[in-house]
């Protein structure tokens, strides 16, 4: 279950950086429609959004899952960044 967890955190990160990848707003194509802002996508590619957002998605939770189970990574190898004031 917590393999589903960090994929899914993964994807939805992924998601937010694959969305404007090609986007033609309505201003760009010229065509507002009325009711709409000028930013909205003229024509939305869901599909093609989810499609990349997940293949970019598998190949980051594989070299993570690499590095976790045969490399032994895991967060305890990060550097800590804030001090740690309560202990002498």
């Amino acid at each position: 279950m917590s393999a589903f967890a960090v994929y899914f955190i993964i994807w939805w990160t992924v998601l937010f950086m694959v969305l404007p990848i090609g986007l033609r707003t309505q201003a760009d194509e010229n065509e507002v429609v009325l009711g709409t802002v000028e930013s909205a996508p003229a024509r939305f590619r869901g599909a093609r959004v989810v499609l990349l957002t997940s293949v970019i998605s598998a190949a980051i939770y594989g070299a993570w899952y690499v590095a976790s189970t045969y490399f032994g990574f895991s967060l305890n190898s990060l550097p800590r960044i804030v001090p740690d004031f309560g202990r002498t």
